[in-house]
């Protein structure tokens, strides 16, 4: 286990990333699942039984086991994604009177994070082996 204090802050962390990525299912500017990924992480460095926790939620736990055991994204999850940054993105450039760094860097993020997910597989690798 880590040093306390930085024991600590992993917890503060996962607690501040969990309480971000409940605001994310209801947010549509924020998203959900990252944020869970980053209480994922420091709770894994802080806190077994927060992990174990996290990893059983009902709602967020299949998305969390899938990202740990594949690097698996659902096109559910992945479409949601999409959808949403290109609502945010809309309402920003349309709807609001933006700076456009602001602007760009928003753009950057959102390609970033499109691309990152469109890498991604959507479905685990298959377990059988192909009929020969």
């Amino acid at each position: 286990m880590a040093w306390a204090p930085v024991r600590w802050l992993y917890l503060l962390l996962g607690w501040m990333f969990f309480a971000i990525g409940v605001a994310g299912v209801v947010l549509p500017a924020v998203p959900a699942t990252p944020f869970m990924l980053l209480a994922l992480w420091s709770w894994s460095r802080s806190s077994p039984r927060l992990e174990a926790w996290l990893l059983a939620h009902r709602v967020f736990g299949p998305t969390l086991r899938a990202w740990r055991a594949h690097r698996v994204i659902s096109w559910k999850a992945k479409a949601v994604a999409w959808v949403s940054m290109a609502a945010s993105l809309t309402y920003l450039v349309w709807w609001k009177d933006t700076a456009w760094w602001i602007l760009a860097i928003t753009i950057a993020l959102m390609a970033y994070g499109v691309w990152f997910m469109a890498r991604c597989p959507s479905r685990p690798p298959s377990t059988t082996s192909p009929a020969a």
